[in-house]
C-alpha cells in the first residue's frame, strides 16, 4: 500500500485519503483550507514552501468565551469606535509562508484592516473593524487555517512565554549520546584485539549508530531546516556549512558501519553537535542578558505634567511615577502616556501611532482615552486609570510602520560581508577535499568536515549585535536613547548635521523675555496664559512660565498652526498669538530678535521679545563638529539672530531662516540627492517631517512629553554638548566590529590551515568553534566598555 502525503500539512494520509483538484488531503479540514485559499486567490501560499500548513482543529464552541465583553477587554489592547487591536501569540509560526498568510488575513476576512507578524516573538498584531467582524471570528478564522493562537487570560499582560525548552532537550540528548559513543569507542581507540572485542565489535558499532540517530534527526534538525529554507530562498546562510558537515559525517560513518569498512566518525559527529549546541546555549544566555540591559523601560526619557487635585499646582514627573487616579495635563501635540478618563477639555485624538489611521477621534468628558493617542486640539485634563505601561510606548516607537518613509535603503555591515563568506568556505572545502581524495582518500572526509566546522561564521554573525547591543545600553545610561542598534551604524556614516534653532541650540528655560506694547488686561492675560498652557511649542512654554498665575479658563475653540501661531476663543473673547505675518494687523515691528505678537479681540496689543540663551558649550561643540561635518542651522524664526550666530558659530555653517516645516524637509531631500548622509537634530515639534526624512532624526527633549515616533533617537537636553562624543563613539564602535571581523578571519585562517592539511579532527574543530564565538563576544563587549570610558561623556543631573 502506497502512502499519500497531504498537500496542505505534509502528514501521511494513512487510510483516509481525500482527493480534490488532483491533490490529496488527509482530512476535510485540510481540504477546506485549500479550497479557502484558492477561492480567495491565496494559492501562492503553497509556492513559498511545500506542505506548510497545520491540521485545523475541531473548534466548535471552543472560543465562545470571547463573546464575553469582560474577557475580550482583557485581551484587546486598543478599542475605540470601530477599531480594535490585539496581539496574538501563534506557536505554529515557523517559516516564510506563515508570515505571508498571516499578513494577508485581510484577504480572507474583510473586517481585518491589517496584520503584522513579529517572527522572532511568534506574534501577529491584528487591527480589525468591530462592525464587520469580532475577535471570536478572527480567532476561529486563524484556527481554521492552522494557526491556532495561544490565549492565556491569567497572564496576558506580556507575551506568553514559549515553554518549549527545545534547546535544553537537544543539548541533553546530544550530551548523553556523545558520552556513550565515546565510551563505546574506547576499545577501538586503544586498538584492543581480544576475542571479546572481535565478538562485540559490530554490536558496539551499531549501538553508536543508534545513538547518533536522535542527535542527527532531532538535536541537529534546526541546522538542516535553516539550511533548507536558505537554499529554497536562494540564500547561502551560515547554517549551510554546518548542516553539510553533519550530513557528510553521518553518511560516511553509516556507510562504514553498514559495509563493515570501519568504525566511522560517530564520536566526532555527536561531539560536533553537542559542542555546537553548548555554544548556542551560552550565546543565547549572553544575548538575553544584553537584551534585558537595553530594555527601554529602564531609562526612557518621557515626562508628563501632573495637576494637584488640592490646589491645581502643576509639576513635571516621569511617566514611571504616574499612579492610578493622578490627574494629567495633556497639551496640544502631546502623547497620552496611559489609559485614562477625559475630565476636561475638547479632545481631538490622533490614534495614527496605534492604528495607522489618521482620522481624528472626538471625545467628551467621561470618555475613555487610550495610551498612544496624540491630542491635537488644545490642552485636556485626564485621570489615569492605571500606571504607565512603558513597554507599550516603546513598542509604538519601535514599530516598523514609522520607518517606512525613510528614503535611504540601509544594508548593515554583517549582511554585506556574510553573503560572500559561505561561498568562499564551500569552495575551499570542495577544493581541499578533491586534493585529499587524490593524495590520501582516508583523510578526505575529515578534511571536508573540519573545514566546514572551523570556518563557521558564527563569530561573524555575533560580533555586530553584541557590540551594538552593548553600546545601545551605554548610550542609554548617558541619556542618549536610540530606537534600535542600526541607528549606531547609520550615525557612523553621517557627514552632514542639521540643527533647528529654537528649543534645540537654544534653551527653553533661560530665555530673557520683554513685553512691548499696550498693557494686557487681567482678563486678556488670563486668556493668554490659558491658551499658552495648551501649547507645546518652546516659545509658548517659556512665555507661559513668566506670566502671573490666573484662573484657568475653559477654551471653547483652539487651533495651533505649525510654524505660525495659535488661535483660541473662550466665551465671547478671542486671542491670536504668533508671528508678525500671522497677526496681520500688527504694528510691523522691526525687532531683530525672536518675537511673539498678541492680538486680543481683533485688536493688536503688542509683542514679546525673546533674547535667546544658547545652550552651554554650543560654540565649542560647533567648532569641533565643523572639522568633520557639514553644518547647517534651519530656523523658522526671522534673521534677528543671524549676526550673533555668525559670530558664535564657525564660518562654514550654513544659516537659513524663515524656514517652514516643509522647507526643512525639502532642504534635507536636496542634500540626500547629492549623496549626503544627514542627521537632523530638532525639538520634535515643528521638525517632525525633517526628522522623518533625515537618515537619522534626533529629538532634543527638555522635561515635557514631546515623544514622537518620527525620530530615531531622543537626546536629553542636559547632554546636548556631548553630540560629538556620541558620533565619535558610533564610528569607533563600527571600528571595533570591523577589527573583530579581522580577528575572526585571522583565527579562521589558522584553523583552515590545519583543517586543509588534515591535522585537525572534526571534534576538535567543534570545540574550537563555540570558543571562538564566545571570544569574539568578550572582545567586542570589553572594547566597547573601554571605549565608553575613554571618550569622556559628561552628564549633568537630570532635570526631572
Amino acid at each position: 500500500m502506497t502512502q499519500s502525503t497531504c498537500f496542505h500539512c505534509g502528514n501521511n494520509c494513512d487510510k483516509t485519503v481525500i482527493n480534490f483538484a488532483h491533490k490529496t488531503f488527509c482530512c476535510n479540514g485540510c481540504k477546506t483550507v485549500y479550497e479557502f485559499f484558492s477561492s480567495h486567490d491565496l494559492s501562492d501560499y503553497y509556492d513559498l514552501q511545500s506542505a506548510p500548513g497545520a491540521i485545523p482543529k475541531e473548534i466548535e464552541g471552543k472560543y465562545d468565551y470571547l463573546d464575553n465583553p469582560d474577557i475580550a477587554e482583557k485581551l484587546i489592547e486598543f478599542s475605540d469606535q470601530n477599531t480594535q487591536i490585539i496581539t496574538l501569540y501563534i506557536p505554529h509560526i515557523h517559516c516564510s509562508s506563515c508570515i505571508w498568510i498571516l499578513e494577508n488575513l485581510h484577504k480572507l476576512k474583510p473586517g481585518i484592516s491589517s496584520s503584522q507578524v513579529n517572527f522572532p516573538k511568534k506574534t501577529v498584531r491584528i487591527t480589525l473593524n468591530s462592525e464587520k467582524t469580532t475577535l471570536k471570528e478572527v480567532v476561529i478564522l486563524m484556527n481554521s487555517i492552522g494557526y491556532e493562537p495561544y490565549i492565556s487570560l491569567d497572564d496576558y499582560t506580556s507575551t506568553p512565554k514559549n515553554n518549549n525548552h527545545q534547546l535544553l532537550y537537544k543539548l541533553g540528548i546530544a550530551g548523553f549520546a556523545f558520552g556513550n559513543v565515546m565510551f563505546l569507542s574506547f576499545p577501538e581507540y586503544f586498538e584492543v584485539s581480544e576475542y571479546w572485542l572481535e565478538k562485540y565489535k559490530h554490536l558496539f558499532r551499531w549501538l553508536m549508530f543508534a545513538f547518533s540517530l536522535p542527535v542527527v534527526f532531532y538535536a541537529a534538525q534546526e541546522y538542516f531546516i535553516s539550511a533548507y529554507k536558505g537554499l529554497r530562498s536562494k540564500l547561502l546562510n551560515i547554517d549551510i556549512p554546518i548542516a553539510l558537515g553533519i550530513l557528510v559525517l553521518f553518511i560516511r560513518s553509516s556507510v562504514e558501519i553498514i559495509f563493515d569498512l570501519g568504525t566511522g566518525f560517530f564520536d566526532s559527529l555527536t561531539g560536533l553537535v553537542f559542542f555546537l549546541l553548548v555554544g548556542k546555549f551560552f550565546q543565547q544566555k549572553t544575548y538575553s542578558f544584553l537584551s534585558f540591559e537595553r530594555d527601554y523601560k529602564s531609562y526612557f526619557p518621557i515626562a508628563v505634567t501632573r495637576v494637584s487635585k488640592k490646589n491645581d499646582k502643576e509639576e513635571s514627573i516621569q511617566v514611571y511615577h504616574i499612579k492610578k487616579g493622578d490627574r494629567l495635563l495633556i497639551r496640544n501635540e502631546e502623547l497620552i502616556p496611559v489609559d485614562g478618563i477625559l475630565i476636561e477639555g475638547d479632545a481631538q485624538i490622533d490614534y495614527s501611532f496605534v492604528t495607522g489611521e489618521s482620522d481624528l477621534v472626538a471625545k467628551q468628558s467621561g470618555d475613555k482615552l487610550f495610551a498612544g493617542g496624540k491630542q491635537l486640539n488644545g490642552a485636556i485634563l485626564i485621570e489615569a486609570l492605571k500606571s504607565v505601561e512603558q513597554s507599550y510606548l516603546t513598542q509604538l516607537w519601535s514599530n516598523d510602520v514609522f520607518s517606512k518613509n525613510k528614503t535611504s535603503s540601509f544594508t548593515n555591515l554583517t549582511d554585506t560581508i556574510s553573503k560572500y563568506f559561505t561561498i568562499i568556505i564551500l569552495c575551499i572545502a570542495f577544493i581541499a577535499t578533491s586534493y585529499w581524495l587524490i593524495a590520501d582518500s582516508s583523510k578526505a572526509m575529515n578534511v571536508f568536515t573540519a573545514v566546514l566546522i572551523i570556518a563557521c561564521p558564527c563569530a561573524l554573525a555575533l560580533a555586530r549585535p553584541f557590540a551594538l547591543g552593548n553600546m545601545l545600553r551605554i548610550f542609554g545610561k548617558n541619556r542618549f536613547y536610540l530606537k534600535n542598534a542600526d541607528v549606531i551604524e547609520q550615525l557612523s556614516k553621517v557627514n552632514t548635521l542639521i540643527f533647528d534653532k529654537t528649543g534645540t541650540i537654544t534653551s527653553n528655560k533661560k530665555n530673557k523675555i520683554e513685553y512691548h506694547g499696550k498693557p494686557l488686561s487681567k482678563k486678556e492675560e488670563a486668556l493668554l496664559k490659558s491658551t499658552l498652557r495648551a501649547s507645546n511649542h518652546p516659545l509658548s512654554r517659556s512665555l507661559y512660565q513668566i506670566l502671573e498665575d490666573h484662573d484657568i479658563l475653559t477654551l471653547d475653540e483652539y487651533q495651533e498652526y505649525l510654524g505660525k501661531g495659535i488661535e483660541a476663543r473662550s466665551a465671547q473673547d478671542s486671542i491670536k498669538i504668533g508671528s508678525q505675518n500671522f497677526i496681520k494687523n500688527s504694528n510691523g515691528t522691526n525687532a531683530l530678535n525672536t518675537t511673539v505678537h498678541v492680538n486680543a479681540n481683533d485688536q493688536y496689543k503688542g509683542h514679546y521679545v525673546f533674547y535667546n540663551q544658547y545652550r552651554k558649550g554650543v560654540k565649542e561643540l560647533f567648532e569641533t563638529l565643523s572639522k568633520n561635518y557639514r553644518l547647517s542651522i534651519l530656523s523658522g524664526d526671522n534673521e534677528g539672530e543671524k549676526r550673533h550666530l555668525e559670530q558664535l558659530l564657525p564660518k562654514n555653517t550654513n544659516l537659513l531662516f524663515n524656514q517652514k516645516p516643509d522647507d526643512k524637509l525639502e532642504y534635507i531631500k536636496s542634500l540626500q540627492n547629492h549623496d549626503a548622509n544627514v542627521v537632523m537634530i530638532g525639538d520634535g515639534l515643528n521638525d517632525a517631517g525633517a526628522l522623518a526624512q533625515s537618515d537619522v532624526g534626533i529629538a532634543v527633549s527638555e522635561n515635557v512629553n514631546v515623544f514622537s515616533p518620527a525620530c530615531d533617537a531622543i537626546l536629553d537636553a542636559s547632554v546636548f554638548q556631548n553630540i560629538n562624543h556620541y558620533l565619535t563613539i558610533s564610528k569607533r564602535t563600527m571600528g571595533i566590529i570591523k577589527s573583530s571581523f579581522i580577528l575572526s578571519f585571522f583565527y579562521n585562517s589558522i584553523g583552515l590551515y590545519f583543517a586543509v592539511t588534515g591535522q585537525l579532527s572534526p571534534v576538535i574543530a567543534a570545540i574550537l568553534m563555540p570558543l571562538s564565538s564566545i571570544s569574539v563576544v568578550i572582545y567586542v563587549t570589553v572594547l566597547t566598555n573601554i571605549l565608553s570610558k575613554k571618550v569622556s561623556i559628561k552628564t549633568n543631573e537630570r532635570s526631572y
